[in-house]
């Protein structure tokens, strides 16, 4: 049995912790998908709604982010310090950026908006580098 952030005890799962480890050693902010791919040939009995199961049960605990990237599948990572997201509208690459913009921002928005600002995520859209290299070498 494990405890978790929620205070209660959970039953130790070693499929659990192996999402968590793949998750903690990307940086390609994976897919569900990709996921139950990587973990499919070490848990023969997998399955994707498990992956789903304890996606949400990490996220729940604050261990994982979930990322809406706009495509059609969510993304997921294990980073769980204040950083930004880089969007590829093309290829759907995710690329952390790490430098901290505006650092007053939470205090401002608590101030002018009488909110309590408990965090915030901002995401950047455009293309990467590789996408507009492509499409140079293409035109």
């Amino acid at each position: 049995m494990q405890k978790y952030a929620s205070h209660k005890t959970v039953r130790y799962s070693r499929q659990r912790e192996r999402l968590l480890e793949v998750l903690r050693s990307t940086t390609s902010h994976p897919t569900a998908s990709w996921l139950y791919d990587v973990l499919k040939p070490e848990f023969p009995n997998l399955s994707l709604g498990t992956v789903y199961r304890n996606l949400a049960f990490l996220i729940e605990q604050g261990l994982v982010k979930k990322i809406d990237s706009g495509s059609t599948f969510d993304r997921f990572e294990a980073k769980t310090s204040l950083h930004y997201h880089l969007i590829c509208h093309e290829c759907g690459t995710i690329i952390d950026f790490e430098g901290r913009l505006f650092p007053e921002i939470d205090l401002v928005i608590s101030k002018e908006a009488d909110f309590t600002v408990e965090g915030h995520r901002i995401d950047f859209f455009g293309t990467c580098s590789t996408c507009r290299n492509q499409n140079r070498n293409n035109s």
